[in-house]
């Protein structure tokens, strides 16, 4: 056999990547394996009753944050909502978006982070987007905001992530850096219009850009040299 004809057409998406996917993986497998009656005793909808259970218990609540706040409270089998929000989905459909999105891009960021970087990247956008999320339910209490559920914060911090590189990368070739914005750009034009036509009143975007804000932020630290290129930054003004 000729030499490189033994190689998989596909690169390996690499183990940090898949550690962050495979939750996700693993809740749209019982979901389905319960729908088609081979978990929850076999009861009809039984995977639409797992699904929405977990949603219950994992969806990230900004006005019970807020409420948390005002009363000087810390809870802690709540806290956690901030993180598990980004693992389950309203559907599979909303999984696989999410999956095939952090697939793709974390395939690609692992080649520039550090495996505990890509860990931070996702983590920290779905804290980041969550967060300021949260601070506009408090600043806007006229308004109606849904709960978080779902992994789009997190991977539009990846998103974040990506577009630094292609900032960075143009910033060196002196081209115009605003091309590097051209995927989100995309991407928020996509959400806009499908908001309009499917998903009326809906408020998650803003936690979705923020997400990418946090990743596109974080990049300058977690890039390997980051924190050294900052600190001499600070040094020298």
């Amino acid at each position: 056999m000729r030499p490189g004809f033994d190689e998989s057409p596909l690169n390996p998406v690499p183990a940090v990547v898949w550690a962050l996917v495979l939750p996700m993986i693993a809740c749209e497998a019982v979901f389905g394996l319960a729908q088609v009656g081979l978990l929850g005793g076999g009861a009809p909808g039984a995977g639409l009753a797992m699904r929405q259970i977990a949603v219950e218990r994992t969806a990230f609540i900004p006005e019970m944050v807020l409420q948390l706040i005002q009363m000087r409270a810390f809870i802690i089998d709540q806290s956690w909502r901030i993180l598990t929000y980004s693992f389950v989905h309203l559907s599979i459909m909303h999984a696989l978006f999410v999956i095939v999105f952090a697939l793709a891009l974390g395939n690609l960021l692992a080649t520039q982070f550090r495996a505990w970087a890509v860990i931070v990247l996702f983590l920290g956008s779905a804290i980041g987007g969550a967060l300021v999320y949260t601070l506009f339910v408090g600043l806007l209490p006229q308004f109606r905001f849904q709960p978080l559920i779902g992994g789009y914060p997190a991977v539009y911090g990846f998103v974040g992530a990506f577009t630094f590189l292609l900032w960075t990368r143009l910033g060196q070739e002196n081209a115009n850096r605003l091309r590097a914005f051209t995927l989100i750009g995309m991407l928020l034009a996509f959400q806009l219009v499908f908001a309009i036509l499917f998903q009326s009143g809906n408020t998650t975007w803003i936690a979705e850009v923020a997400g990418f804000a946090t990743g596109f932020l974080l990049s300058f630290v977690l890039i390997p040299g980051g924190i050294g290129r900052v600190i001499r930054q600070i040094r020298q003004r």
